[in-house]
């Protein structure tokens, strides 16, 4: 015998009313449908992120992304082309010297980096150098005090 489109039937236990809460004061799902007594949780108006009075997650967390390391040494940066427009041959280049000239600011170590051309013999007492303005300086004639 062959089945037909108008006798086909969902298997037994396959479909089931949804169940209908909060109707009436008998049986399972009535009166507080679930929900407990009274309290938030009883209630529709929940706000998203309520941990119950609880500092919610979103204000215990930094408000800016990222860390900061306390232990990063921040340079005033200079590049020795700079250096060779602001000091005459043979000059002595210190952290002093570069700040009396308004070259950097005060209160931070300096590092010099090695972008533009050095013409000009110096000496060169600072905090860092990169390798680039090391090779500049002594190729030029000058001397790095360590």
């Amino acid at each position: 015998m062959s089945t037909k489109l108008h006798h086909l039937k969902p298997a037994e236990g396959a479909k089931t009313d949804r169940k209908r809460v909060a109707r009436g004061d008998r049986g399972r799902g009535g009166k507080t449908a679930g929900r407990g007594t009274k309290g938030t949780g009883a209630r529709g108006t929940v706000p998203a992120g309520f941990e119950g009075g609880q500092l919610p997650l979103i204000r215990r967390q930094p408000k800016r992304p990222g860390f900061n390391n306390p232990n990063k040494v921040e340079y005033a940066v200079i590049n020795v082309g700079r250096l060779d427009e602001a000091f005459e041959d043979g000059a002595e280049i210190s952290v002093a010297s570069l700040t009396e000239r308004g070259l950097v600011k005060k209160k931070r170590p300096v590092k010099i980096l090695g972008h533009g051309e050095v013409t000009k013999s110096f000496t060169v007492d600072v905090d860092a150098l990169t390798a680039t303005a090391r090779e500049k300086l002594t190729a030029a004639g000058g001397t790095i005090v360590d």
